[in-house]
């Protein structure tokens, strides 16, 4: 006689002759597993309101405060004409020539200017970032002159270019340059060095190296630069249409503060905060068509 040792709970030897795997499926009819449902966030669940709708609501809602100021006349026309005003005379100025006319002129400087300017301080930057030497000869100068106020070399400007167009570019060109500079200087300087060895170990030149990793790498740096510089040219614009200028917005300005009209001043103010806002989208979309790979936080 044999004693078994098995635990009491345990089940008995199997006399039926099937194995294990060989067991009946459980009745499809059964109860069944609850669907997982996908986890959503909290911030796509809300009604999202139309960024375009959302980014116009802050203008509109000063133009109706603008408006009730000057219609209870907290504003005096004297000081600020009301919108109405401001509207109608924008709309003489395009309908006489002038103001199209002297948009034309100002978007030609800027362009100049930008042009001259990106040249400058993308090349400096390049030469700067790049190679120490280059830093050494280039950087302090750079660091020196970018903290004289382009303003102050105005009456420079006109003793060595005279009264043309040329100190009005050089101004606008000698704006653009500096943040541009910088900025892409930071953006080299700021590419990561474990990437640069990794370039180096994959058997990049150096040339490969600056086409794959560091422009790559620099390039949100530039488009900020290129954001400041935009709005360093209009600021720069505005300063040198005023001096010896027979064309462009600033001259519209300089003749209405003459005669003591402000609600030009204000047409022209508002015109150059357009076209500002204007090359400030165009910036905005090449940086969402050129930095695709970048993925950053959008906000919520």
């Amino acid at each position: 006689m044999s004693i078994s040792h098995a635990p009491p709970d345990s089940p008995g030897p199997d006399i039926s002759g099937t194995s294990k795997s060989e067991a009946p499926a459980p009745d499809a009819s059964g109860p069944a597993s609850p669907a997982l449902q996908p986890v959503v966030p909290a911030s796509a669940r809300r009604t999202r309101v139309p960024r375009w709708l959302r980014r116009t609501t802050g203008p509109l809602l000063l133009l109706a405060l603008w408006h009730v100021l000057s219609a209870t006349g907290v504003l005096a026309a004297g000081v600020l004409a009301s919108p109405g005003r401001i509207a109608q005379v924008g709309w003489d100025l395009i309908a006489d020539g002038s103001l199209p006319s002297a948009m034309a002129t100002s978007l030609r400087r800027v362009a100049f200017g930008l042009l001259f300017g990106t040249v400058a301080g993308t090349g400096l930057a390049l030469l700067s970032g790049l190679f120490r030497i280059g830093e050494d000869l280039v950087d302090a100068p750079v660091q020196m002159l970018r903290t004289v106020p382009f303003v102050g070399l105005i009456p420079l400007f006109i003793i060595w270019f005279g009264i043309g167009e040329t100190p009005k570019t050089a101004i606008i060109t000698l704006g653009v340059t500096f943040p541009l500079y910088l900025n892409v200087y930071a953006g080299i300087r700021g590419v990561d060095a474990q990437l640069i060895e990794a370039g180096e170990s994959l058997g990049l030149s150096r040339w490969g190296l600056v086409r794959h990793v560091v422009l790559p790498g620099a390039l949100p740096g530039a488009l900020t630069g290129l954001r400041y510089s935009l709005g360093i040219a209009w600021l720069a614009l505005v300063f040198a249409e005023q001096v010896n200028a027979d064309a462009g917005i600033g001259f519209l300005m300089v003749q209405a503060r003459d005669f003591l009209r402000t609600d030009v001043i204000v047409v022209c103010l508002i015109l150059y905060a357009f076209l500002g806002l204007l090359a400030d989208f165009i910036v905005r979309s090449l940086e969402r068509l050129l930095l695709q790979w970048r993925p950053t936080f959008t906000g919520r």
